[in-house]
């Protein structure tokens, strides 16, 4: 049975404003960054200060959206203690993709609709034609930023995180993470060259280009990772692995067996799947940091596997007797 289209309750319509400031921060900014990172680079290279600076704000982004945003608030795929569970949300909004509540929003109307009318973005939404699939892959890229009319209405999708006081607080605090995004390479440029250039240096290649490199890649996972790559898992959707988008990602690019089982903790399931993020989250486990965590569950697995292949690395059993934290450690 078709999935029917969104209800006007799902969804709250957005003004031309925001729109276009959707359009100048999420992506004609990004491009000029790419492109004069480019021709930057291209002109005189990155040294080896700007370059430690810009990868290492790159790796916390892209955890802060992979582990972060994406598998603790989005679909809960692991309980944590209070400290990391507000460390992991500052993290992913220095990746400057949007407060959390509103890009959770966002990927639990794309979970519910995949690759069906109600998909904020699929790559397929103008059909299966080269010009189509074209049209599709720039759609879910960049595209729906600026073309949709409506976004996912925060009250529908996202109840339990508006009720945590912290995720409230988070919300609001996020033009002030944008602000630190760029601040916080600045800052390591300037000290650690104890120049002005230092930190404009920094402040370009760990900044700009950074934030618009993050957001390329993370993107891709919308458009690239439901167009092609190998379907080894049953889904109801077009999502694929992808290796180069998953190595990239930090695991995300493992995206079909994310859409076959969205709690996983693991999305890189598979042998040769290398899974950066799952194993960021085993960490946490075993320091007891983080608790209820949901592995995969090896029947699930058989059960959605479109052909036999090698089984993945070994790890925890699927969906262990929880470690929790003592009472006192889950309050504070």
């Amino acid at each position: 049975m078709p999935v029917p289209a969104p209800v006007a309750a799902e969804t709250v319509a957005i003004s031309p404003a925001r729109r276009g400031a959707y359009l100048v921060v999420l992506v004609l900014l990004p491009v000029a960054a790419l492109a004069a990172g480019v021709a930057a680079a291209w002109g005189r290279g990155i040294g080896p200060r700007d370059a430690v600076i810009a990868l290492v704000m790159y790796v916390i982004s892209i955890y802060g959206i992979s582990v972060g945003y994406h598998r603790l608030f989005t679909h809960r795929a692991f309980k944590c203690r209070r400290p990391l569970r507000i460390g992991l949300a500052l993290a992913g909004g220095l990746a400057v993709e949007g407060p959390v509540t509103l890009w959770a929003a966002e990927h639990r109307r794309h979970h519910k609709y995949a690759d069906r009318p109600g998909d904020p973005h699929s790559p397929w939404a103008h059909g299966e034609s080269g010009w189509g699939l074209a049209r599709g892959l720039l759609h879910a890229q960049v595209g729906w930023f600026f073309t949709a009319r409506r976004r996912s209405d925060r009250r529908h999708w996202v109840p339990d995180l508006l009720a945590d006081p912290d995720v409230r607080r988070l919300d609001a605090a996020y033009p002030g993470v944008v602000v630190l995004s760029f601040l916080l390479p600045a800052a390591a440029g300037g000290l650690w060259s104890w120049s002005w250039a230092g930190a404009w240096t920094a402040l370009f290649w760990g900044g700009l280009v950074r934030y618009a490199v993050v957001h390329h890649v993370t993107w891709s996972v919308n458009s690239l990772a439901h167009a092609f790559g190998d379907r080894d898992f049953r889904t109801r959707d077009r999502s694929t692995n992808l290796p180069l988008v998953a190595y990239l990602t930090l695991g995300e690019g493992w995206h079909n067996w994310h859409h076959a089982d969205p709690t996983s903790a693991r999305h890189g399931v598979l042998k040769g799947h290398l899974d950066p993020s799952a194993r960021l989250i085993r960490l946490f486990e075993q320091a007891g940091w983080a608790y209820d965590v949901r592995w995969p569950d090896p029947s699930r697995l058989a059960a959605r596997t479109l052909h036999p292949g090698p089984p993945g690395p070994p790890g925890p059993p699927s969906v262990p007797e929880p470690s929790r934290p003592p009472e006192a450690d889950r309050k504070g």
